[in-house]
């Protein structure tokens, strides 16, 4: 454990105890404008945390009070593609947890392969499809590294968020999500591919985040803001800007749902 990244953590804090923490993805930035009293930690100013280089994502740690409840939010992340690395984000994963964090809500920007879940949409992820191979706890030495994934995502949490979807009248689709290790984009057979073996939405990252969460034994609850339809089902090319011009307008719904469950209806 990087004891370095915990006490700047602890310091800045400066008393906060958030026991809920948000991973927020490309174009969800969104949520930190309803951080009530936000603290603003910059990657850079934490030693050892890993930045990313991905255009969307902000690299500051924001934390404060959302729906009335201390918690902790990382604006970016880094992905498996930036460097062939899908423990990229261990020492933040970790760190969270070192700090008190229990229950971890990751958010993605992903690509729909059902036509019925339109860009715009927030899908919450009940289960995950690991396609891409890889595995974050490779090279961990000790038994813990044989994580049991049978309830990865966390039923209460599950539940948590579905019963915010209702108060917040936001419409929440749920299903499974495959994660490709990127950086391009997936073709038409992959799509197909895909919808075959019981994905509902594809993207390229949250896996590897929710294995080092429940590996450092946090609850998981996740969702994605859908972007774009998967390759080939409209004709149209893919691109990263159609992710981060699409990603706030779901962002938006999602972040009325996540501030809704994180206040627990009160």
């Amino acid at each position: 454990m990087d004891h370095a990244i915990i006490d700047v953590l602890v310091e800045r804090l400066n008393g906060l105890v958030p026991r809920t923490a948000i991973v927020l993805g490309s174009g969800l930035g969104v949520l930190v404008d309803e951080v009530v009293d936000p603290i603003r930690i910059p990657y850079a100013d934490i030693p050892g945390f890993p930045e990313s280089a991905v255009s969307g994502h902000a690299g500051e740690v924001v934390a404060g009070y959302l729906g009335g409840q201390p918690v902790i939010m990382l604006s970016g992340r880094v992905h498996y593609y930036e460097k062939g690395d899908a423990s990229a984000m261990r020492p933040a994963i970790e760190a969270l947890a070192g700090i008190g964090v229990q229950s971890l809500i990751l958010t993605n920007s992903a690509g729909s392969v059902r036509q019925d879940m339109p860009p715009g949409s927030v899908m919450q992820i009940t289960d995950h499809i690991n396609y891409s191979g890889m595995n974050p706890l490779i090279g961990e030495e000790s038994d813990k590294r044989f994580v049991g994934m049978t309830s990865a995502y966390d039923a209460d949490m599950t539940l948590a968020m579905r019963n915010a979807a209702i108060r917040a009248t936001v419409p929440l689709f749920s299903g499974v999500y495959m994660w490709f290790s990127g950086p391009s984009f997936e073709t038409p057979a992959e799509i197909r591919m895909a919808r075959t073996l019981g994905a509902d939405a594809v993207g390229m990252s949250t896996v590897p985040e929710v294995i080092l969460a429940r590996f450092f034994g946090m609850r998981v609850a996740a969702a994605s803001v859908i972007t774009n339809y998967g390759a080939g089902m409209t004709g149209a090319e893919l691109s990263h800007d159609e992710t981060k011009d699409m990603a706030p307008i779901g962002g938006k719904r999602l972040a009325a749902v996540l501030t809704e469950m994180i206040s627990g209806g009160n």
